[in-house]
C-alpha cells in the first residue's frame, strides 16, 4: 500500500482502469465524476491518494480531498471486483483515517450493505443521502411556460456570470457552491459537452436560473479520433439545475427542467436521470411532479466523534 500526494502516469492509468472495472461490475461509478475528470486530465494538485497493487494491477484505491476546512476531509474508496473480501478496503480505510483525522467524511456510491458495514464498523455515522431519480422520455411532457425567457449557454461569454449564479443557487451545498473557472473549463472541454443542451433563463438580460444536460453513452456531435464503447443505451441527465434564490418560487426550476428534458428527447434520448439530496423537499416535489421516481442512492458518512470519545 502506498500513500501518494501525486500519481504518475502509470498509477493514474491503473486507477482509471480499476474505476472502469468496478463501474462495469457494480453498475454504479465508485468515485465521483469530478474526481475522475481531474484524474483523466492529470490530477488535482491539492488531492492525495492511497493505492494497493498486486503486481502491475491497481486493485484498491482511495481518493482523499483534504482541502475543505469547513466540512472536513472527504474520502472515496474502490476495490477491484476480483480482489474483494481480502481486507484491502479495511487496510485502505485505516490508512485514510490516519491521514484525514477525526473530521473525515466517507462517500459510498450506491447504498450497499458492504459499504454500510465497513463504515459502521469503523466508527462512521450516516449524515447525507443523495437520490438518483429517473423517468422515461417516451411519455408526454408538459409544455414549457412561454413567459420564461431562455437561451443557450455561450462558452467564453457566460462563464463568469454562470459561475456566480451557480454558487448563489447552491450556497448551502459546499461542494457545488465552490466552483471556479477551472472547474467549469474542464467540463466545457469534455467530449459530452454541448452548449445547445445548456439552458439559461434570463430576466432583463440577467441570468436567473439554468439547466445543464448531459448525455451518457452517446453524443449529439462527434470528435475526430474518438472511439467510445458503451454497454447501455444512451441516457440523458439533468446534470445541474439551479435557481437564483432571489427568483425562487416563480416556476423557473420547472420551466428549465422541462427545456432540458425536451432537448434530450429531441436528440433521440428516451430515458432521463438526475441526482438530488434526500432532504431537498422542494426539488423532490418538483421532480416527482415531472414523473421522476427513485432509482438509487449515494451515502455520505462522517466519523462519529462522540463514539470515538466514549
Amino acid at each position: 500500500m502506498q500513500y501518494l500526494e501525486h500519481l504518475d502516469d502509470s498509477h493514474r492509468s491503473g486507477v482509471l482502469e480499476l474505476i472502469s472495472a468496478a463501474t462495469n461490475h457494480d453498475g454504479v461509478p465508485p468515485i465521483a465524476e469530478h474526481v475522475v475528470l481531474h484524474l483523466r486530465h492529470g490530477g488535482d494538485i491539492s488531492d492525495s491518494h492511497i493505492i494497493v497493487c498486486e503486481g502491475p494491477t491497481v486493485v484498491g484505491y482511495a481518493h482523499l480531498d483534504l482541502t475543505d476546512e469547513v466540512e472536513g476531509p472527504s474520502v472515496e474508496i474502490v476495490i477491484h471486483p476480483k480482489y474483494r473480501g481480502k481486507g484491502f478496503a479495511q487496510e485502505i480505510l485505516t490508512k485514510a483515517k490516519e491521514v484525514a483525522g477525526i473530521r473525515m467524511r466517507l462517500w459510498a456510491h450506491g447504498d450497499v450493505a458492504a459499504a454500510k458495514e465497513l463504515a459502521l464498523h469503523n466508527g462512521f455515522k450516516r449524515i447525507r443521502t443523495v437520490i438518483q431519480m429517473r423517468r422515461s422520455l417516451i411519455d408526454a411532457l408538459p409544455e414549457v411556460d412561454p413567459s420564461v425567457q431562455t437561451r443557450t449557454f455561450l462558452p467564453g461569454l457566460d462563464d463568469e456570470e454562470w459561475l456566480a449564479l451557480n454558487n448563489r443557487a447552491f450556497i448551502d451545498h459546499p461542494d457545488q457552491s465552490k466552483w471556479d473557472l477551472n472547474d467549469l473549463t474542464i467540463r466545457l472541454h469534455e467530449n459530452w459537452f454541448d452548449p445547445t443542451g445548456f439552458f439559461i433563463a434570463t430576466d432583463k438580460g440577467i441570468a436567473t436560473a439554468f439547466c445543464w444536460t448531459k448525455i451518457h453513452g452517446g453524443h449529439s456531435h462527434s470528435h475526430e479520433g474518438e472511439n467510445e464503447h458503451h454497454d447501455h443505451d444512451p441516457i440523458g441527465e439533468i446534470y445541474i439545475m439551479g435557481v437564483d434564490p432571489a427568483y425562487a418560487g416563480r416556476g423557473l426550476g420547472k420551466a428549465l427542467t422541462l427545456a432540458g428534458l425536451r432537448y434530450l428527447r429531441q436528440n433521440g434520448i428516451f430515458s432521463a436521470m438526475l441526482y438530488v439530496d434526500s432532504d431537498n423537499e422542494a426539488a423532490l416535489r418538483l421532480y416527482k411532479s415531472l414523473g421522476f421516481t427513485e432509482f438509487g442512492r449515494d451515502v455520505l458518512y462522517r466519523l462519529d466523534t462522540h463514539q470515538l470519545r466514549a
